[in-house]
């Protein structure tokens, strides 16, 4: 009887194999965010559209603001990015990428610890885009047009100031475990 390639420690039983298995249940999760990527590639080119034919009537500060919003697209679209490419290879299964020019540097060595310190890095690259947005829409502030509020303003400074609070801290507790190694 000729042996199976695969060794009897490669071999699972039915439940571990069942539990192993399940990972491919976030292939339609990523799928998703694929769409997702495309419905801002959509929104950037509807946004950037906007900004080409009225470049002549806005105000510099109304070019700002839509040059920050077309920012802060490029910035959740490599964000899903870093969550598509990072989280399929790391929880699903490798992308076989090793050797491709194109293969983004930071791939081959991610882990749950990087990506975490990576996603955390893009949410303030964000909210800062946000905040500054927040602020140039602030010198309208207590007239008719203006949708900022000081309590708004306040707010938006305490939220950015706790995302970057918990990136120090996933950064720190990533930095431990792997010294501890």
């Amino acid at each position: 009887m000729a042996s199976t390639p695969l060794s009897e420690q490669t071999r699972l039983k039915p439940l571990p194999l069942l539990i192993f298995s399940s990972r491919w249940l976030q292939l339609p999760l990523y799928v998703g965010l694929i769409v997702a990527q495309c419905v801002y590639v959509f929104l950037f080119l509807k946004e950037l559209r906007h900004l080409v034919m009225h470049a002549w009537e806005f105000t510099e500060q109304q070019i700002m603001l839509v040059v920050l919003g077309l920012i802060d697209v490029v910035m959740i679209s490599n964000l899903l990015v870093m969550v598509i490419v990072g989280g399929y290879e790391t929880f699903v299964s490798r992308l076989g990428l090793q050797g491709h020019p194109d293969q983004p540097e930071w791939l081959s060595h991610v882990n749950a610890g990087i990506l975490k310190v990576k996603l955390a890095m893009a949410i303030i690259g964000i909210s800062s885009i946000h905040l500054l947005r927040t602020f140039i829409e602030a010198g309208a502030m207590g007239t008719p047009t203006g949708r900022v509020t000081e309590t708004g303003v306040m707010w938006q400074t305490i939220i950015h100031m706790a995302f970057i609070a918990s990136a120090i801290g996933i950064a720190w507790v990533d930095r431990m475990t792997h010294t501890k190694n």
